[in-house]
């Protein structure tokens, strides 16, 4: 049975959570609890933990690969894990999902296959066109441009009245962007049913937050638009999945966006091109190992009794063989030709578009 959507003329309601000081956590980095009726079931906090794993061997492997020729640039997201699995784990795959450049571990946790993945950043043609039973966009390298785009498929979607939700990612540099303002502003005015994730990672690329916008608490930014802010600590995977949950549910039930900041740390080069050495210092890294998302659930797993070392380190070997056999897959794509270079632009190609394919066959003697 389908379900429809509630009227987007009355005023939203308020936030699931209030944006105003520290972030909101449920696990703390030395394993504390801070409101355990919150925490959501041990079947669910072991998928959450699964799922960050396969999303850090990625983001491991993919260094390894740049390095040896087998990847081309590649934007790492090693210890942003919990900000991306937490929000993208609350979709479903009739949800669409608008992940940026940096959000590799986002667009995996949605279902985007490794194989394709690994294609897409070793830029080969047979990782451009998205998986057709995926509402997923290719990664955005423009900054910015993802959030009118989510907000159109948000209202595409609510026209046809179904409960689907749109999820766009920016970074706390793309929060000052004109179509980050224009797509709040755009979404809140029709109640769009969208979830805006923007993580605070800490760096626009080789500037600091602080220099960038003197906003300290950049949820707040929701409020200029009549919409809920929320500001959650990205390295707790489980206060992540939850807040964003909630804001999913909310959209769903017809009561408009919500705009979730994630604060985080950019532990890595903004690219494995880039040396951060020449614009950070190691003061301004101190202290975020010890909150590393993927080893605070783990120790607090195994503490619960939710896992044993035993099952941890099947995990491990199971996402260590699963990236293997994927990247065995994507070896064994074949040689793109140039004509390829236009096949995923548009779904019915252009007259141009024709043209321009016919040339490049023409030059390869086909």
């Amino acid at each position: 049975m389908t379900r429809t959507r509630s009227s987007r003329k009355a005023a939203p309601p308020a936030a699931p959570q209030p944006a105003a000081g520290e972030p909101l956590q449920l696990l703390t980095p030395s394993g504390e609890v801070t409101d355990p009726a919150r925490l959501p079931d041990p079947e669910t906090q072991r998928r959450l933990y699964r799922l960050m794993r396969r999303a850090r061997h990625f983001d491991e492997r993919a260094w390894v690969l740049y390095r040896t020729g087998r990847m081309g640039v590649f934007p790492p997201y090693g210890g942003m894990e919990a900000s991306q699995v937490g929000t993208a784990a609350a979709l479903t795959h009739d949800d669409w999902l608008f992940p940026t450049y940096r959000d590799t571990g986002a667009a995996l946790t949605y279902g985007l296959p490794i194989p394709q993945t690994i294609a897409y950043w070793r830029t080969s043609p047979h990782g451009w066109a998205m998986p057709e039973h995926l509402k997923i966009l290719p990664f955005y390298i423009p900054i910015a441009t993802q959030y009118p785009h989510a907000v159109g498929a948000a209202l595409a979607e609510a026209r046809r009245g179904t409960p689907n939700v749109a999820m766009a990612f920016i970074g706390d540099g793309g929060s000052s962007e004109g179509d980050f303002h224009e797509a709040l502003n755009f979404a809140g005015a029709l109640n769009a049913p969208c979830v805006f994730i923007l993580q605070n990672n800490g760096w626009a690329i080789s500037v600091p937050t602080r220099a960038q916008t003197r906003a300290q608490d950049l949820s707040r930014r929701a409020d200029g638009y009549g919409i809920p802010g929320v500001r959650v600590d990205g390295n707790d995977v489980l206060a992540t999945y939850v807040v964003t949950r909630e804001a999913v549910e909310r959209a769903r039930r017809g009561e408009g966006p919500t705009l979730i900041e994630t604060v985080t740390y950019r532990v890595k080069p903004h690219t494995v091109a880039d040396d951060p050495s020449r614009y950070r210092s190691a003061n301004d890294t101190a202290g975020w190992d010890e909150k590393d998302p993927v080893r605070r659930l783990q120790a607090f797993l195994l503490a619960q009794g939710h896992l044993t070392e035993a099952e941890d380190a099947a995990l491990i070997r199971e996402v260590e063989a699963e990236f293997e056999a994927a990247l065995a897959e994507a070896d064994a794509y074949p040689e793109p030709t140039p004509a390829e270079i236009v096949d995923h632009v548009f779904a019915e190609p252009t007259p141009a578009l024709r043209q321009q394919r016919a040339e490049l066959l023409a030059e390869e003697g086909q």
